[in-house]
């Protein structure tokens, strides 16, 4: 497809439509406008023409200004608690320092468009123009009510370093990660982790888009995801479609993801009651031992539960050897000792825990940093200052699939 095809037929150049669903109203509560061309009863997508590094800016920004404009004077058919998300290429944006834009969307305000609904979806990935400039137009158009999204993860670019720049209302993550092999899909939800933390810091919504598979639903609501989007959902169309289209059908999944994660946590916490009542009876019995004695019988009752145990006081410091499972079985590293872990996330929060509730605690799922495998640790105070860490086999997790 010829740009100037494009260009000289701008007629055909129209919106269409993405529906974005709320987890908490199970129902629409906002439009993505995406660029389509029609050309012999056939839709084509803009994406490539607004990528193409050839096509001068100009040229791009009429086409995009005129889909703009298609698309507010349809968004007017919309209730008002309706917001209209408009991808801008952060360079398209800084277009003649934004201020064209920014006259359109006020020509339409005037008109009685409230620009709260607006949400500027800004996509960076190959800006190379001055960050601290963007920022400040960004700032700029907030001042008017207008909202900024930043579109989905990108390789390329140092990605929490713009989240931290541009301070977005809504951070977009895209779900195509999950459908890649076994090994890219685990680290992508190690980042999403962090990236939720972050979210939550900043005050920030995720919105997860390309859901194309149930599987994807749950994991976009498991990792706080409050909106929704992709073809399982909806497909973009020209038109509206009724808001309450979904909601029985979002409610219905969301009881079965509840009924799944009650499940699970009822998993965890029984494992929490298993662990609590078989090492508490080992501790009873062992109390006037030593830790290496008090090491061999947990062996004999843990080895096929257990990779790695030792003893820390409550500031971190550790007190014991590791006693650690390798190929050829246990052994002990003396070099463990008074190593500190208070840095560990959670580390003195879970002391606190312990001490104060007088029982161990089952942790959540994390990648082991020696073995890299995905484990959970059980801790359990044994006296008044120190605390026993067990380490659980991903085998035994794996076995007792509902602890992943």
């Amino acid at each position: 497809m010829d740009a100037l095809d494009i260009l000289t037929d701008l007629e055909n150049v129209i919106p269409y439509f993405q529906p974005i669903f709320s987890a908490d109203e199970q129902r629409i509560i906002a439009y993505e406008v995406l660029g389509r061309y029609r050309s012999e009863g056939n839709i084509i997508s803009l994406g490539n023409f607004f990528l193409d590094d050839q096509i001068p800016e100009e040229y791009k920004y009429e086409v995009d200004l005129l889909l703009v404009q298609k698309a507010l004077e349809l968004a007017f058919e919309l209730e008002d608690d309706v917001s209209i998300y408009l991808n801008r290429d952060a360079d398209l944006l800084m277009y003649r320092h934004g201020e064209p834009f920014l006259q359109e969307l006020l020509a339409f305000e005037k008109r009685g468009l409230n620009l709260k609904r607006i949400v500027l979806e800004i996509s960076e990935g190959n800006y190379k123009g001055d960050f601290a400039q963007l920022d400040h137009l960004l700032q700029y158009y907030r001042t008017y009510g207008i909202k900024v999204a930043i579109a989905s993860i990108d390789s390329n670019t140092n990605y929490f370093e713009r989240i931290g720049q541009l301070n977005p209302e809504i951070i977009k993550i895209n779900l195509q990660p999950l459908k890649s092999n076994t090994a890219t899909a685990a680290s992508f939800t190690d980042v999403l982790f962090s990236l939720s933390l972050l979210a939550r810091k900043i005050g920030a919504t995720l919105l997860f888009e390309n859901i194309e598979m149930s599987y994807q639903l749950q994991f976009a609501w498991k990792n706080g995801g409050r909106y929704y989007q992709g073809f399982y959902l909806h497909p973009p169309a020209s038109e509206f479609i009724d808001r309450e289209l979904l909601k029985e059908r979002l409610k219905g999944k969301f009881h079965e993801f509840i009924a799944y994660e009650k499940r699970k946590l009822e998993a965890i916490y029984s494992a929490a009651e298993y662990f609590q009542t078989k090492v508490q009876d080992i501790l009873i019995k062992n109390k006037k031992a030593n830790y290496e004695e008090l090491f061999v019988s947990l062996v004999k009752e843990m080895n096929q539960i257990a990779f790695r145990m030792y003893v820390c006081d409550e500031d971190g410091f550790q007190k014991s050897s590791n006693i650690f499972k390798g190929e050829s079985g246990w052994y002990t590293q003396k070099e463990y000792i008074q190593k500190n872990w208070s840095w560990r996330p959670y580390f003195l929060e879970n002391i606190i825990k312990m001490r104060n509730e007088g029982k161990g605690i089952l942790s959540d799922l994390y990648s082991d940093i020696e073995t890299g495998e995905t484990i959970r640790t059980f801790s359990i105070p044994i006296n008044g200052n120190d605390y026993l860490f067990i380490d659980i086999t991903y085998q035994y997790l794996f076995e007792n699939d509902q602890l992943l």
